[in-house]
Parts: C-alpha cells; sequence; structure tokens
C-alpha cells in the first residue's frame, strides 16, 4: 500500500561497506509488501529481477557496447573510459517507469553510484522527479556533495555511518572465520566498515605470495626495483594493482610521513589509470620512492 508520506526520491548515502544497499532492499521490501516482509520478494530485489524494478549503475565502453561496473568485474578487464551513468540509461529507464506496474504498487528505479551521473543523465532525472508519477526514485552514494544540490533538495536523506568498534566488531565476527589471518592495518584501511574490510581481506589473500613485502623493501638493488615493477604489473590485474597501492600508499604515509612520497603515488594512481604503460608507471614510481629511502 502507498502511504501519503512516501517520499518520490531517496538518497541513501555514506560510506562503502556499511549496509546501504541493504537498507535500500529492506526499505523496498517493506514499501511493496508492508512490515511483515516477504521472502519472495527479497530474493527477486536482492537478485535485481523483480518486475517492478530498475536497477542503474555506470557503465563503460568497450567496443563500443556499454558494459555496466559489475559486469566489467567478472570480465576481469579493465576499461580506460569514463565510467558513469549516461543519459541512455537514465532515459530507458524512464521509458519502463512511465509503464503501469505490474506486481506491486509503483515501479522503482535504483541508481547505484549516483554521483556518476553525467551532467546529461541529471538533467533527464530532475525534469522526472518534479513529476515522478507512480513511481519512486532511490539514489545510493557514497559523496553526495558531486549529485547536483537541485537533485539533492528533492531527496529524503537516508545516512549511513561508520560502525563503532563494537558494533563492527560484532558483523565481523558474523563475517569472517576466527582462523582467518590477515595483517592489523586492514582493520585500520576498512575505517569502521564491515564491507571494505571483507574486501581488504579478499584482496590481501589474492596476492602473490611476498608481493606486499617487496614493496616495503625497495633498499633493494635497481635491478631488483624493476624485477618488481614487473612482477606488479604483470602477475596482478588492475584492482589488484589499485588496493596494493592504497595499502603501499597508508604504509609509506605511517612510517614516514613524506608530501613528497605521496605526491609520487598520486601521480602512480592517475598513471595506472589512463593510458601510460603499467611496468613504466611502476618502475618510475619505485625508483622514485626507492631515493628517498636510501
Amino acid at each position: 500500500m502507498i502511504h501519503r508520506k512516501i517520499a518520490p526520491a531517496y538518497l541513501f548515502y555514506g560510506p562503502k561497506g556499511v549496509g546501504r544497499t541493504i537498507g535500500v532492499l529492506r526499505f523496498l521490501e517493506g514499501l511493496v509488501s508492508g512490515i511483515d516482509g516477504n521472502a519472495s520478494l527479497r530474493s527477486k530485489l536482492t537478485e535485481h529481477n523483480y518486475t517492478d524494478m530498475v536497477w542503474i549503475e555506470p557503465t563503460c565502453q568497450i567496443k563500443g557496447e556499454l558494459v555496466s561496473v559489475s559486469e566489467l568485474s567478472h570480465l576481469n578487464v579493465y576499461q580506460r573510459t569514463s565510467i558513469q551513468i549516461r543519459l541512455q540509461q537514465i532515459k530507458q529507464a524512464l521509458t519502463f517507469l512511465s509503464e503501469q506496474p505490474l506486481e506491486g504498487p509503483l515501479s522503482i528505479a535504483v541508481i547505484e553510484h549516483s554521483e556518476l551521473m553525467s551532467e546529461g543523465a541529471s538533467n533527464a532525472l530532475l525534469k522526472t522527479l518534479e513529476d515522478p508519477g507512480r513511481s519512486i526514485f532511490i539514489l545510493i552514494t557514497d559523496t553526495p556533495a558531486k549529485i547536483p544540490t537541485t537533485i539533492r533538495s528533492r531527496c529524503q536523506h537516508v545516512p549511513f555511518v561508520s560502525l563503532d568498534r563494537q558494533t563492527f566488531n560484532k558483523v565481523v565476527d558474523l563475517k569472517i572465520e576466527r582462523a582467518t589471518s590477515y595483517p592489523p592495518e586492514l582493520l585500520e584501511l576498512a575505517a569502521g566498515s564491515p564491507g571494505s574490510f571483507i574486501y581488504h581481506i579478499r584482496q590481501w589473500q589474492s596476492l602473490p605470495n611476498k608481493i606486499a613485502e617487496r614493496l616495503l623493501k625497495l633498499t633493494m638493488s635497481s635491478l631488483e626495483v624493476l624485477n618488481l615493477a614487473r612482477d606488479l604489473s604483470e602477475t596482478l590485474d588492475h584492482s589488484q594493482q589499485i588496493w596494493l597501492l592504497n595499502w603501499w600508499q597508508w604504509q609509506l604515509w605511517n612510517r614516514h610521513f613524506s608530501i613528497d612520497q605521496q605526491a609520487q603515488l598520486e601521480l602512480l594512481r592517475t598513471q595506472l589509470t589512463s593510458y601510460v604503460d603499467a611496468r613504466l608507471a611502476w618502475e618510475v614510481a619505485l625508483l622514485e620512492i626507492r631515493l628517498t629511502l636510501i
């Protein structure tokens, strides 16, 4: 049942990994089926195959085709063109929402990483928010400031925050086996986000043996540094390289507090997400950082 208190648009925002998406799914379940919930509906919503819902996420172009970021991770490839929510996607969603809902009382559009909407997509969404009809929009983001004020002002805000240590520990105990080993700095990198913590553990466990340790021993010979650059670029996929860069950046800052080192690593990050050859980018960065350590 639709109540008059239901707003036409909601903005679920906060750090990654603290339950924003789960919150959206439970909210929609209650909205469609009532406070008692519905297991079948919950499954459909979770799998994004509920008839009256369209789930939008950023895309990039690969060989002329739009590929969503979730599909991109399964393909294990990295596309260096812009990743964004495009006008074409919003138009398709609006066409879907203009049709009569089939199962429930209203049509639903969920926009994940909504801060990545292009200007055209934002403008098209704004016009619809002024007269949404029998539809509801859910925007999910970790950077609400990047969403145009005109859109944010038309949304009911649902904030999420990092968990306190006690709650964080309870969630982690449920999700992570006690026997799982990980370096203690992963807790710091997680910053109160169980989802981020699980992600960091998985990334750590996926690394080749001792490759992270080698990053912390750059007083080695120049040849060994170049070999490390080769191994980083050839044995790690793009997401692993970016994750390891983040970990290394945290390590160097906590050990040396060097602004010059951090600037060099930010340059490396830019190069890894552009058309610069990854091996060459690592070689230059490793040799430059090495000079600051010897």
